[in-house]
C-alpha cells in the first residue's frame, strides 16, 4: 500500500520549498517539527516529496514561515 501512494504523490506533481524556507529560518528539521506538531520524519518525508501533509499541516508550516501556502507548495503537471 505504501509504494501505491508514493506513486500517486509522484503523479501528482506536488513540490515543495521547505528545506529552501528552513534554511533561510535558521531552523533544523527537528526545529520545524516541534513547532508544527509532528516528528522529524514527518519533515523529512514532506522535504523529500514522499509525503503530501495535510491542509493543517501545510497550514502550520505555511504559519511557521509566515508565508501563503502556495509559495511553499506548488503543484505541477
Amino acid at each position: 500500500m505504501p509504494s501505491l501512494f508514493v506513486i500517486s504523490i509522484k503523479f501528482m506533481g506536488v513540490n515543495n520549498k521547505i528545506r529552501e524556507y528552513r534554511q533561510r529560518f535558521n531552523l533544523t528539521q527537528e526545529q520545524l517539527a516541534e513547532k508544527t506538531g509532528v516528528t522529524r520524519q514527518t519533515i523529512i518525508a514532506i522535504e523529500k516529496n514522499k509525503y503530501i501533509p495535510s491542509l493543517e499541516l501545510a497550514l502550520k508550516i505555511a504559519l511557521v514561515f509566515k508565508e501563503k501556502i502556495e509559495n511553499i507548495f506548488t503543484y505541477t503537471k
